[in-house]
């Protein structure tokens, strides 16, 4: 298949709606790098060099947890299965550290529950490295999971070294890469997401509260981390929800742990109280088409999976632009439910939501002299295709 994208323009007339850039995006936080997007619909309300590469600090423990998760939704592990506190654990995470620990007693054993609790509540780094031994034999190997894994669920970038985010060349992480992760622990495991809202745990007779200032503010706040480096300040991975409303957000570069809590709070505070939500298309609407090569049809009618929306400021409205993206032409034979591109959105300049698109029918191979003529209209028109990269 030809390395194209082909771009359908689609004005989305009668939509009074809002531009960031004279709206909601005037918004200023004193975070170096921010990311806040909505769990409803996708929709990023606010961006601020999100994709710039940092250390994670104790965010990495983000990742630590989703594969743990992951590895007990999938029948590889329980919450009951213990692990044993190595020497090492004890040593480079638990009290002769000096860093944050849950005190796990030398070649002693701790449920995975236990241990999930000393991980969030206590951001425990013995914890964390308990947990690397167990499921990849050594540190160095369960790195490499949790970054082959965040591949996985479309993390590009982030790539961790350590189970708990302790200083390590070449372990970076971006904020947008984060929130989109705290997003997609809330949807693929919400009966572990509750963890994140524990305010205090304890063990070894020692009692920690929750790290994370926000759950105490009443805000509706229920997660998620904290963390810090000298390299890249105070930063926090956030979520609030109220009134059916839920946002994530993401940010680094604080100067104080004060300054952190209350930026975060005033950052998720502005994110709930600046949108509306506005419905694109309903379910099982037809979005658009892609074109077909050598099929009965020309062209297949594409859907997204449910509802399409938008969360949309809620003063200076105007237009949005869409655009449906997708390499193409498709080949025939196309089958009904095949992801094939994506409804990208833009308010003002900024790219603000992007949908997955799947055929909403199949498209059986056509009779030869339609291959035929499909064959000289690519010959004759497919040099006039100008190529653009895939993240365009």
């Amino acid at each position: 298949m030809p390395g194209f994208l082909r771009l359908m323009l689609l004005v989305l007339a009668g939509l009074a709606l809002s531009a960031l850039p004279a709206g909601a995006q005037s918004f200023e936080t004193r975070a170096g790098q921010a990311f806040v997007i909505d769990a409803d619909t996708g929709t990023v309300l606010y961006s601020k060099d999100a994709d710039k590469l940092i250390p994670p600090a104790s965010l990495a423990k983000l990742m630590t947890m989703e594969i743990v998760f992951h590895a007990i939704k999938t029948g590889k592990l329980s919450l009951e299965d213990k692990f044993k506190v190595s020497e090492n654990a004890w040593r480079k995470g638990g009290a002769p550290s000096g860093g944050s620990t849950m005190f796990a007693e030398i070649n002693s054993e701790i449920r995975v529950e236990d241990l999930i609790k000393g991980v969030i509540v206590q951001s425990a780094n013995d914890g964390c490295i308990v947990i690397a031994e167990a499921l990849g034999g050594t540190e160095d190997k369960f790195a490499g999971m949790m970054t082959a894994r965040a591949r996985e669920i479309g993390l590009k970038r982030s790539t961790f070294k350590n189970s708990n985010g302790l200083p390590a060349e070449g372990q970076v992480v971006t904020m947008r890469e984060l929130a989109l992760l705290g997003l997609h622990i809330f949807r693929e495991y919400p009966e572990f997401y509750k963890y994140y809202a524990i305010e205090e745990f304890t063990w070894n007779k020692i009692t920690q509260r929750n790290r994370n200032p926000l759950l105490a503010m009443g805000i509706g706040a229920d997660g998620m981390k904290t963390g810090f480096t000298e390299a890249s300040g105070y930063a926090i991975v956030g979520s609030v929800t109220r009134e059916g409303k839920r946002v994530f957000a993401a940010l680094s570069g604080m100067k104080t742990d004060k300054e952190r809590a209350d930026e975060g709070r005033r950052v998720l505070e502005w994110a709930m109280n600046s949108f509306e939500k506005q419905s694109i298309f309903a379910p099982d609407e037809v979005i658009g088409e892609a074109s077909v090569y050598g099929g009965e049809k020309a062209g297949v009618m594409l859907k997204a999976k449910g509802p399409v929306a938008i969360m949309i400021p809620v003063t200076n409205r105007e237009r949005l632009i869409a655009r449906i993206v997708y390499e193409g032409p498709l080949v025939a034979p196309v089958e009904a439910g095949m992801h094939v591109g994506a409804l990208k959105v833009w308010v003002g300049d900024a790219l603000k939501l992007e949908a997955p698109l799947f055929t909403a029918e199949s498209v059986s191979l056509g009779s030869l002299p339609d291959r035929a003529l499909d064959a000289i209209a690519e010959l004759a028109l497919g040099w006039l295709r100008k190529p653009v990269a895939a993240d365009e």
